[in-house]
């Protein structure tokens, strides 16, 4: 559980950038779906794909498929459309002059089940990726890696430390101020890793302060 004031403002300006940035090549990602031969692998799944209005043999140009999806950001009334329409079309079909047809190939079971097991994967390593970029960008884990580098048995054991492990875990509580953090940090060394387990504590309108650092050999 991460609450507010677990950063300072430049880290916080620094996480809300790279949240946009990664939002925004979402976005941009979902719009052009259907880009490859007007099929997406939701509509390959159905055996279904996106063809011109005109000629059912011709596929829309990317710019129209990127058209088409950029209606969905207005899904509510796309889904009114829809549904009150006898032809059956989104204003982003009429807009990109395209129609969605059968397709004669279908899928087979197992390339479907692929398909799911990739989007959960992509999921869960995003959530993942996201959670370990909050952790590294709060002032606990900083404080934390700074009294590592400090630590004197830390980097005897080690041999010297070479860098961290990618997915910090643990938990950040704050509130109104106040705060408890338990983090685990992996330290790669020149010799050995080591896994170190730290409790902090903050008061308010004070900074994180260490109250228990412990370390053991990674298995």
């Amino acid at each position: 559980m991460i609450g507010t004031g677990f950063t300072n403002e430049k880290q916080t300006l620094k996480l809300a950038i790279s949240i946009i940035t990664s939002g925004s090549i979402g976005i941009l990602i979902y719009l052009s779906k259907d880009s490859i031969r007007g099929t997406s692998p939701g509509k390959w799944m159905m055996g279904i794909t996106v063809k011109s209005e005109h000629d059912h043999s011709k596929t829309p140009a990317y710019y129209k498929l990127f058209l088409r999806n950029i209606f969905l950001l207005i899904w509510p009334v796309e889904a009114i459309v829809l549904a009150t329409n006898d032809e059956k079309r989104r204003l982003g079909d009429k807009a990109a002059k395209a129609v969605v047809i059968q397709h004669n190939k279908k899928p087979k079971l197992l390339a479907i089940i692929a398909i799911i097991l990739t989007f959960f994967i992509s999921f869960f390593a995003f959530i993942l990726l996201f959670t370990a970029a909050v952790l590294k960008n709060s002032d606990s884990y900083n404080i934390s890696i700074a009294e590592i580098e400090q630590n004197s048995s830390i980097i005897e054991e080690t041999g010297g430390i070479e860098d961290y492990g990618m997915f910090p875990g643990g938990t950040i509580r704050t509130q109104n101020g106040a705060g408890e953090a338990q983090l685990k940090i992996t330290v790669l060394g020149k010799e050995h890793d080591l896994k170190v387990n730290v409790n902090l504590t903050k008061s308010p309108e004070e900074d994180w302060k260490i109250i228990n650092l412990e370390y053991y050999p990674k298995d």
